[in-house]
């Protein structure tokens, strides 16, 4: 191996250590982030939409039942979801880190 071969091979894995470093400190936060985000629109939505599912009720029920064929997939998902959660204290304040 010569040395040129030898800076390549270094310079790959130093590239790909940063990379990593880089995805980890700063990237991948910033998903979490706005998976977070993006579920809590989600979220609040479906429960515009259909909040008789959770027993409150609701005079637009009646009109946002149309939606229900189009959102059925994410309707059983979400109400899943919700179910299965935590409370919704917890959820926020695992965002300030309480």
């Amino acid at each position: 191996m010569t040395i040129a071969d030898r800076i390549a091979a270094f310079r790959a894995a130093l590239d790909e250590w940063l990379r990593g470093l880089y995805h980890g400190m700063i990237t991948h936060p910033a998903y979490e982030k706005i998976e977070k985000e993006a579920e809590d629109a989600e979220d609040e939505f479906m429960l515009a939409c259909f909040p008789d599912a959770f027993g409150i009720p609701s005079p637009i029920s009646y009109y946002t039942a149309e939606l229900l064929p189009y959102l059925e997939d994410e309707f059983e998902a979400w109400e899943r979801r919700l179910w299965d959660r935590e409370t919704l204290i917890e959820r926020k304040g695992q965002q300030y880190h309480f």
